[in-house]
């Protein structure tokens, strides 16, 4: 991920993500009220609001994956996992485990994190 475009989804603020009452989530129809909207201006503003956060809330939670993968692979830990270990833990390709090890190191030497 480069870091203009980080910076730019950083700075685009979707809606905060809340969670539902334990009732609504067990309603399969309930989605954060988006079902109960009338108005479709209003569901496209809602809609895309939580569009944005679940995309963001995605890449964040990619960000600590790759830096929970580089630590687990970690040289330096007499007990590091290898990169088929931690595509196994996370039901990942032996490949994409690699590449998610350098990503979070990449996270991890960045100064301006």
């Amino acid at each position: 991920m480069a870091q203009p475009e980080r910076n730019e989804r950083q700075r685009l603020r979707p809606a905060p993500l809340l969670f539902e009452p334990s009732e609504a989530a067990a309603d399969p129809e309930h989605f954060f009220d988006l079902e109960s909207m009338e108005d479709p201006k209003e569901l496209l503003a809602r809609a895309t609001e939580l569009t944005l956060a679940f995309r963001a809330a995605t890449d964040r939670a990619v960000e600590f994956q790759a830096v929970a993968a580089a630590q687990l692979a970690d040289p330096r830990q007499f007990d590091r996992l290898t990169a088929a270990d931690i595509a196994e833990r996370a039901e990942w390709t032996e490949d994409y485990a690699k590449k998610m090890i350098e990503f979070g190191r990449s996270l991890l030497n960045d100064p301006t994190r």
